[in-house]
């Protein structure tokens, strides 16, 4: 009796021993089924969460001056923050900026001609003084030659001013250049004391030619003041006057060229600096460029445009992303067609642990079937195609997505 007793117990304990193992694996497999089930089955379609996307590219060629050190990748930035600064002076405006200068030293060099025409006839209107000193004419001819001096002596003046100040704006980038250089111990310190010399200096006779123009303004006031004094009469048709009507004539079109080549200057000045600003609130990522591009591409390339790089009129220099989405692109399928509608309602699903909900509406439909990004696809080989649906983020996922995630959708 007593040994039947325990060959009994024998029997529950290898019984109890296998059948534990056996229910753990059986409860496994069922968790696991579940969750497999959760996953394939509670999405009657899948979406993908986005937001603006703004690329922040150069307007006109040209070269990146400054990028502010507070713009890096993945770092917030605000609407209307100054991403960038672009030194529009390409080798194209190099050209034009040595060509304003080729024309102001060619009008300077009229100025010089018309100078030596006007001295002769000086000399022969003071010949003509000492004979006729008590001329009324003699003497209105000498105002005027007085007057057209110093008209010739504040275009002289204007000219070396304007050149000086090309000269000023270049000694001054390269003063910046040169101290950046300093600060990477690629030249020595006595470099950029010449160049700040050099500058001073150029400054220094601006400013005293600026100061010699208003004096030469002022003398021109007095000399103009002077033969208005007198009575003014027809004037004999003499081969002096003729040439000094001829001078007067090409001076005009001095003035007017000299004021048409400071307009150009003052406006190529206006041009030469351009500032890139972010147009949203958002997030700088990365430059995508051209597909076959990418495998010829290094770690790091086309991330963002550096200082110093030479970029063309609508060459993207960064990106900015807003930093939550705003809505959802989804996919439905042929099958689903017929149920669609816009504000129809449908739940938003986030593929979390615990899943998290919320209810929304779509809110247009595309027009035609497209083929879904590759991601959606059941089979990484396998395309698959679909109609868009914009459907809009509720409140109760507001802040909780991020750009590029996966949403399911439920209610179609």
């Amino acid at each position: 009796m007593k040994e039947g007793t325990t060959k009994s117990h024998m029997i529950k304990r290898s019984y109890l021993r296998h059948a534990v193992p056996v229910m753990v694996w059986l409860v496994s497999v069922g968790v696991v089924a579940w969750l497999f089930y959760q996953r394939a089955e509670r999405f009657e379609a899948v979406g993908i969460a986005r937001g603006q996307v703004r690329q922040v590219a150069a307007t006109c060629t040209g070269r990146i001056r400054e990028i502010p050190k507070d713009v890096e990748l993945f770092k917030s930035v605000k609407k209307d923050q100054t991403l960038a600064i672009v030194d529009t002076v390409a080798d194209n405006e190099l050209v034009e900026e040595a060509k304003l200068k080729a024309d102001l030293v060619t009008a300077g060099a009229q100025v010089e001609l018309l100078s030596a025409q006007l001295i002769p006839t000086q000399e022969q209107l003071r010949a003509e003084t000492a004979n006729y000193q008590n001329s009324r004419e003699d003497n209105r001819r000498r105002f005027e030659v007085d007057v057209d001096s110093a008209r010739l002596r504040i275009l002289d003046l204007q000219v070396t001013i304007a050149s000086d100040r090309v000269t000023l704006d270049d000694l001054a980038v390269q003063v910046k250049i040169s101290q950046k250089l300093l600060e990477e111990d690629t030249i020595v310190p006595y470099e950029l004391e010449r160049i700040k010399v050099q500058h001073e200096s150029t400054a220094r006779k601006v400013q005293e030619n600026e100061r010699l123009l208003e004096q030469a303004r002022g003398a021109l006031q007095q000399a103009q003041q002077r033969r208005d004094a007198f009575t003014t009469y027809e004037l004999p048709t003499q081969s002096e006057d003729a040439a000094l009507e001829a001078i007067r004539k090409q001076i005009e079109v001095q003035e007017q060229v000299m004021k048409g080549l400071l307009e150009q200057l003052a406006a190529w000045k206006s041009r030469r600096e351009v500032k890139l600003t972010s147009p949203i609130d958002g997030v700088v990522i990365s430059i995508h460029g051209q597909r076959n591009d990418a495998v010829l591409q290094r770690p790091g390339e086309e991330v963002l445009r550096r200082t110093g790089e030479v970029v063309r009129a609508g060459d993207p220099i960064m990106v900015v992303a807003e930093a939550e989405p705003n809505e959802v692109v989804a996919y439905v399928t042929e099958q689903q067609l017929g149920h669609l509608k816009e504000r129809m309602s449908v739940k938003l699903v986030k593929n979390t642990v615990p899943v998290q909900t919320a209810a929304s509406q779509i809110l247009h439909i595309g027009p035609t079937i497209e083929q879904m990004p590759q991601r959606l696809w059941l089979n990484p080989t396998t395309p698959q195609w679909g109609r868009p649906v914009l459907i809009e983020i509720p409140p109760g996922l507001k802040g909780r997505l991020v750009p590029g995630e996966v949403v399911g959708i439920r209610g179609l």
